[in-house]
């Protein structure tokens, strides 16, 4: 316990175990966003509360910074709750037990919600300071992040003045994030007819494939099994005639796809077969580095009556598929190896009237997702579909010229004796909403102390990495004049 009483930095710290004693867990906020009500009460700070429980405080100027630009300090309320199957701790209604193992904080077999607590802790002490040297600080604290961003995307910016955000919800110490990709969901439709066929039923069957995060692992070059299904049919077909009965693979937008499951009719099983082996020989070759685990298969069936695709309905399935764009489309030209543009065909299905094909859409660029989404659509209407939305988020471009970003690494450069790393993501932040919100005026960084084990019960957060990131937030504050 004593190890707990003397954590520092205390002005820290002593907020971050007020807020581990609260549960708030994602949808379970009210009891957490009211502590930050009260916080701002008992201070006479500005302050306000939206109907989500969002909450924004505001604290004015120290002396000699009133004409400085204001600056947002960012993070979210609510943490993944997490447990081991031993853990007796109710998370919806008890707070968290803390403990210490050497230089790192923890939770006794749950989360900690280092994710995004700390950052809450940080701008509460900096609110709470008497000392600390700063422009107008306006405070925004969001709900629902862990499931969506939901706070972010509900949140009235019109309390908002500053264009300049400091956003700390990053996890490793010398990594300023610069950048985030924006995205949508894409579902194409192809309008498909079925007439009554006869012949030898083959399932074929593209799998072995690693898969991966959309975001995160794009620029691997893994196979999707969706798209090489599309590659796979269009060689049958070019071989011997072929009906589709049932096509399907993957089940999220997100997700690179690792199995896809084909039935066909087909006039010729052996030509079919031999096309099967010569694609799984070819396809081997072609990801022999990136995704060795591949196979492509087929197995006769027997011989069936099935209501199967016509075949003007075949030509626009394998029309579509072969045609389908996937994968990196730009990579940034300002941060090195970072993917700008990508869309991933994560889910496919065919039903009696319709092959459903669904994207998760990102780009760094707007207007480059937009026009991606335009391809998907001329796509479709050449086969007489069309194109579904849902679940847009806009991204955060990089800016070539950023004070915010100058001033960081100019203040953790005379901390730290090196320059910090520069790193953009393929994937959504909460910056990035605030970016659309703002018409995209928004300088940020995001930055935040070691944590490991993030939304698992073995999340760990570095106690002298938080004496060194709030060391870090201070300077920054007061280098913003």
């Amino acid at each position: 316990m004593s190890e707990l009483n003397n954590l520092q930095p205390k002005e820290v710290f002593d907020f971050f175990k007020q807020i581990c004693a609260i549960p708030h867990g994602s949808r379970n906020t009210k009891q957490i966003s009211d502590y930050l009500v009260k916080f701002a009460e008992d201070r006479n700070l500005e302050h306000y509360q939206d109907d989500v429980n969002n909450v924004i405080v505001i604290k004015e100027a120290t002396k000699g910074y009133e004409k400085s630009a204001p600056i947002i300090i960012q993070g979210h309320m609510d943490m993944v709750c997490d447990k081991t199957p031993e853990s007796d701790i109710d998370m919806a209604k008890e707070g968290l037990r803390l403990g210490v193992d050497g230089d790192w904080l923890y939770a006794e077999g749950t989360t900690l919600g280092g994710d995004d607590g700390i950052a809450v802790a940080m701008a509460l002490a900096a609110m709470d300071s008497s000392e600390l040297q700063h422009p107008r600080l306006e405070c925004i604290f969001t709900v629902d992040e862990e499931i969506g961003m939901l706070g972010a995307e509900a949140l009235d910016m019109s309390h908002i003045t500053a264009e300049k955000m400091l956003n700390i919800d990053s996890e490793d110490e010398g990594i300023f994030t610069v950048s985030c990709a924006g995205g949508v969901t894409a579902k194409a439709f192809v309008p498909v007819k079925r007439a009554e066929v006869s012949g030898k039923l083959y399932k074929v069957t593209v799998g072995g494939l690693l898969g991966g995060h959309s975001g995160q692992e794009i620029d691997k070059e893994r196979g999707n099994s969706n798209i090489i299904m599309g590659r796979v049919l269009y060689n049958i077909a070019k071989k011997t005639d072929i009906k589709i009965l049932s096509l399907g693979g993957g089940v999220a937008d997100n997700a690179i796809c690792k199995k896809t499951e084909a039935e066909v009719i087909a006039a010729d099983g052996k030509k079919l077969e031999d096309a099967v082996k010569e694609l799984d020989r070819v396809i081997k070759h072609e990801f022999k580095t990136a995704d060795p685990g591949v196979a492509i298969t087929s197995s006769c069936e027997g011989d069936k009556t099935v209501k199967a695709l016509d075949a003007d309905s075949v030509y626009k399935v394998i029309t579509y598929l072969m045609n389908s764009p996937y994968g990196i489309q730009h990579m940034s030209m300002d941060i090195e190896g970072l993917v700008e543009t990508s869309l991933n065909l994560g889910a496919l299905a065919l039903t009696d009237t319709e092959m459903t094909a669904m994207y998760a859409v990102r780009s760094a660029v707007e207007t480059r997702r937009d026009a991606l989404c335009d391809k998907l659509e001329s796509l479709s209407a050449a086969v007489g579909g069309k194109v579904e939305y849902s679940g847009a988020y806009p991204g955060w471009e990089y800016l070539a010229d950023s004070e915010m970003r100058d001033t960081s690494v100019r203040v953790y450069k005379a901390q730290y004796g090196e320059e910090p790393k520069i790193e953009a993501i393929h994937a959504g932040l909460e910056c990035g909403l605030f970016a659309g919100k703002m018409d995209g005026k928004i300088d940020a960084v995001s930055i935040g102390p070691d944590m490991t084990g993030v939304h698992t019960s073995e999340e760990r957060l570095s106690i002298p990495s938080v004496e060194r990131t709030w060391k870090l937030v201070c300077e920054i504050l007061k280098e913003s004049k």
